[in-house]
């Protein structure tokens, strides 16, 4: 599966579950990048480069949520908790510390549930527009759980979304982006889906887990991180609002919060160069000196 070129090197790790395939860009800190549903390592196609040129390293993996080149083994748990935890079994693996970890969308529940449960090599977190508390997912998208439990309904969401007239309804791609997302994009979010059976099973086994008490129970553990936390949040999300960010940013002791106009929930589509900027100014600030 093609990749922008612009998120570098080609790599790929073994783990447990299974083979994660991940692009590598610039030299420094390392800075790791998780995407949400049914989108891939594609979506920062146009931040890594701003970030890796400021001096960091930054890992743009595809992860097992429905875009991903490599099926996951047949009995993996791909539950959010777990993915949470291959999250940190990824950084364990490449042997990464003191991570700056960005997150948008399902990503961000994932990263989420891992600062609840596996915050030992976080050095900082960027939350952009994402799933939290009792928004996971938000109520235009409750129906893929439900869906998800259908035998075939894999099969069928790949389907759905394959003429290009429907993904800027709605309850498809519509309200994540202001612009349509470009053509060829969109092809290497939707294709793997499409082609790959394996694919398609571990889409199921991860919406079929989807509950809003794994976020709120990461939020309970929330007062107690210690790593700071930058909410870099669109202005005009109408699936996560602002409101969201501000609920967050009272719960975590080092939050920051950071606007961001004209842009809906893929802020790495919207505005990438603020996303950027934001990212390698807060990528410099110290991590605890105790955990």
């Amino acid at each position: 599966m093609a990749h922008s070129e612009d998120l570098g090197v080609a790599r790929t790790v073994h783990l447990p579950q299974g083979v994660i395939a991940y692009r590598e860009r610039g030299d420094g800190p390392p800075v790791l990048f998780v995407h949400g549903l049914l989108v891939n390592a594609d979506l920062w196609r146009h931040v890594v480069p701003a970030v890796a040129n400021a001096g960091y390293r930054c890992l743009a993996p595809d992860w097992p949520l429905g875009s991903h080149e490599h099926p996951m083994n047949p009995r993996a748990d791909l539950s959010p908790p777990a993915l949470a935890a291959l999250v940190a079994d990824f950084l364990a693996a490449l042997d990464l510390t003191d991570v700056t970890v960005v997150a948008n969308d399902t990503g961000g529940a994932l990263v989420q549930i891992m600062m609840a449960r596996h915050p030992e090599r976080i050095g900082r977190v960027v939350l952009t527009d994402c799933d939290s508390l009792e928004r996971f997912f938000p109520p235009l998208f409750a129906y893929l759980p439900v869906l998800a439990r259908l035998p075939g309904s894999g099969w069928l969401i790949a389907q759905f979304l394959r003429p290009r007239m429907l993904r800027r309804l709605p309850f498809a791609f519509g309200l994540l982006s202001k612009a349509p997302i470009p053509a060829e994009v969109m092809d290497s979010y939707l294709r793997p889906a499409r082609r790959h059976a394996g694919v398609r099973r571990d889409l199921r086994r991860f919406l079929t887990g989807v509950h809003c008490r794994h976020t709120l129970a990461a939020a309970e553990s929330f007062p107690s991180f210690d790593r700071p936390v930058l909410l870099a949040w669109a202005e005009d999300d109408r699936l996560f609002p602002l409101s969201l960010a501000h609920r967050l940013a009272a719960l975590l002791p080092h939050a920051r919060l950071a606007p961001v106009a004209d842009s809906r929930t893929f802020m790495p589509e919207d505005q990438p160069a603020a996303l950027a900027d934001l990212i390698a100014a807060f990528a410099q600030t110290p991590a605890p000196e105790h955990r």
